[in-house]
């Protein structure tokens, strides 16, 4: 799944996370957001898109090993 996000959803995946991490919210891309809730690695919230678990997992996998 990760491997057919476009760049454009994984820009999205990525502000998300950093937006939970921190709680500043980059732009998200509306169109990327939507369809990263379809995929389920993102959620609709009153303050717009929060990541899933299922997201981080995406985002921690494409980002290797720990060193």
């Amino acid at each position: 799944m990760a491997d057919d996000l476009t760049d454009a959803q994984l820009s999205a995946l990525e502000n998300l996370a950093r937006k939970k991490a921190d709680g500043a919210a980059p732009f998200i891309n509306i169109g990327a957001a939507r369809a990263l809730t379809d995929l389920g690695l993102a959620e609709r919230s009153r303050e717009g898109w929060d990541i899933t678990p299922e997201g981080s997992a995406v985002l921690a996998r494409r980002a290797g090993p720990p060193s």
